[in-house]
C-alpha cells in the first residue's frame, strides 16, 4: 500500500553519492593510498562527518534514512534511536527527531568514572532500538554496540548507516549472525558510478579504484598493506 510513496532506492543511492561528492566528503588517491587503522591500504576515503555541516544535505540524508528504514522494517518497530560514539550521534539525533522517538547514545567503552556507563540517555528494559552510525565497513564494530544495548535489557534488530562500503561481502551476514539487519543509503559502487558519469577523475585513477573495490585485500597487499582483516573479539 505504501510502497509507491517511498523514493526510488536507486535514485536515493545516486543522490546521496552525489551529495558526498558535492561537499568533498569523498577522496580518490590511487598514487598515494590511504592507510586505515586496520592496516588496509586503500585508494578511497570517505568522511561522512562533513555532512552534518550542510543543513540542506543532512536534512535530505535524514529523510532518506527514515524512508529506507520504514520501507524495509516498518513504521512502528522502534521505541528508541541509538547513535554510536562518536560519528553516529548526530545522525541518530536527526532520525530520532523525524521519527518523534527518544534518543540515546552508546560509548565505545565505559567512561571510567561516575556511573561508568556505556549508554547515555534513558533506555528501559524491553525497548526496541534502531542503532545508527555514519558508515559500515565489515560490520564488526556494530556488534559491541549491540551487545551493550542487549546487556541493558533492550532489543536491537536493525542498524542503519548513511554509507556502506559494500566491498566486504560478509558484512550483512556477520550482522545477521548477531541478530541485526543492515540498512543503508549508498555504497562505493554508487560513488564510483557518479565519478565516472561526471568525469571527476582520469581513467587510470578510476580503474585503480574499481580494482580495489573488486578485490580490496589483494589491492591492499599489492600496495604494502594487509591482505586479511584482523580478527575481532566479539
Amino acid at each position: 500500500m505504501f510502497q509507491n510513496t517511498f523514493p526510488d532506492e536507486k535514485l536515493v543511492a545516486e543522490l546521496t553519492a552525489g551529495m558526498l561528492w558535492e561537499i568533498g566528503a569523498v577522496h580518490f588517491r590511487a598514487d598515494e593510498p590511504y592507510t586505515f587503522t586496520s592496516g588496509l591500504k586503500s585508494p578511497v576515503y570517505i568522511d561522512c562527518r562533513k555532512l552534518i555541516s550542510y543543513p540542506r544535505i543532512r536534512s535530505a540524508v535524514a529523510d532518506f534514512g527514515v524512508a529506507t528504514v520504514m520501507r524495509h522494517a516498518g513504521f512502528e518497530k522502534y521505541d528508541v534511536i541509538a547513535g554510536g560514539e562518536t560519528a553516529g550521534i548526530p545522525y541518530a539525533a536527526f532520525i530520532a527527531e523525524r521519527m518523534s522517538l527518544p534518543m540515546i547514545y552508546i560509548r565505545k567503552k565505559p567512561k571510567g568514572f561516575g556511573r561508568n556507563a556505556r549508554i547515555e540517555g534513558d533506555l528501559k528494559e524491553g525497548q526496541r532500538v534502531l542503532f545508527v552510525e555514519d558508515l559500515t565497513t565489515d560490520g564488526g564494530s556494530k556488534i559491541s554496540f549491540a551487545n551493550a544495548i542487549r546487556e541493558a535489557g533492550a532489543e536491537v534488530t536493525d542498524t542503519f548507516s548513511v554509507f556502506y562500503y559494500g566491498i566486504f561481502k560478509d558484512a550483512p551476514k556477520t550482522l545477521a549472525g548477531h541478530g541485526m539487519k543492515l540498512h543503508y543509503l549508498t555504497t562505493w559502487k554508487d560513488v564510483l558510478a557518479v565519478a565516472r558519469k561526471e568525469k571527476l577523475f582520469d581513467a587510470g585513477t578510476l580503474k585503480s579504484v574499481e580494482e580495489f573495490l573488486a578485490r580490496p585485500l589483494a589491492w591492499s597487499k599489492k600496495n604494502g598493506g594487509i591482505d586479511k582483516l584482523p580478527s575481532r573479539e566479539e
